[in-house]
């Protein structure tokens, strides 16, 4: 079976997009497989052509731009800058705006709850059922001596721990979600401040003995504090709107063979 798939030629306003043009684009483009990765690259190519003939239409020159990092544009990538600037108008979002945004997204704008965390750790492999039972035996006798006397919890962590918070009394300081791995973590912020957890959590670390320690809540963010971030934010949603607006326009008063720019994803312009 032949390994080289048969490619269409692509083509924009009659300017044929060279297969090793795409074949390089390609790799800008991470994709699942590498038929996926060619159509974006092909897909990428053919707006580049599109904008840049509608530029050639209105006579663009390439001024001296440069990008969001301060890095001077390519002269193609200029004139594609210049031609956006001066095509697509996107209103500036208002104070009004980014307050309604805030109001229906406020779980979005809160910070995290932090919990204190204390550990034992019993190494063993879960891919060794044998030393994971016996870790699984250390970890419940470890919490029926918890049970009795809470204050040794220190004494434990440096007497049987395998973590290097032993050091600390198996204290692993404050935790915040998304800091650990999922196991540990739905034990530790079940807990309420001072619970010792009665089960042992198994991860793919081993077997741990859990105390949750303080809690900090989160705390709701002020509007001021994030409204500059809410209005960049909705008009970077509003930009990338427009821009595949043009697009869809531009695309539908020209040729295009190879490439159907009616299904691309986004505006696909850097």
């Amino acid at each position: 079976m032949d390994d080289v798939m048969e490619r269409v030629q692509v083509s924009v306003g009659g300017v044929e997009i060279a297969e090793a043009a795409i074949a390089a684009e390609a790799q800008n483009h991470p994709a699942p497989d590498a038929e996926a990765a060619w159509t974006a690259a092909a897909e990428a190519l053919a707006i580049r052509q599109l904008l840049l003939a509608e530029a050639d239409r209105l006579e663009i020159s390439a001024d001296e731009r440069f990008d969001d990092e301060g890095r001077k544009l390519a002269s193609e990538d200029a004139r594609i800058d210049a031609l956006l600037s001066q095509e697509v108008d996107v209103p500036v979002a208002n104070e009004e705006e980014a307050k309604r945004f805030y109001d229906q997204h406020r779980d979005r704008f809160a910070s995290e709850p932090l919990v204190e965390a204390e550990h034992i750790l019993f190494s063993a492999s879960p891919d060794d059922s044998f030393n994971y039972g016996l870790a699984v035996g250390d970890a419940r006798m470890a919490i029926r001596e918890l049970e009795k006397d809470p204050s040794r919890f220190g004494e434990l962590a440096k007497a049987r721990s395998a973590c290097p918070s032993k050091e600390q009394g198996g204290n692993l300081g404050q935790i915040g979600k998304g800091q650990t791995v999922a196991e540990f973590e739905t034990a530790l912020f079940a807990l309420s401040e001072g619970e010792l957890c009665l089960s042992p959590v198994k991860s793919p670390f081993g077997v741990h003995v859990i105390r949750a320690g303080r809690r900090a809540e989160g705390k709701q963010l002020p509007f001021e504090v994030v409204e500059q971030s809410i209005r960049n934010y909705l008009e970077e949603a509003s930009y990338r709107k427009a821009v595949a607006q043009y697009l869809s326009i531009l695309a539908s008063q020209t040729e295009i063979e190879g490439v159907d720019l009616a299904a691309a994803e986004g505006p696909l312009v850097q």
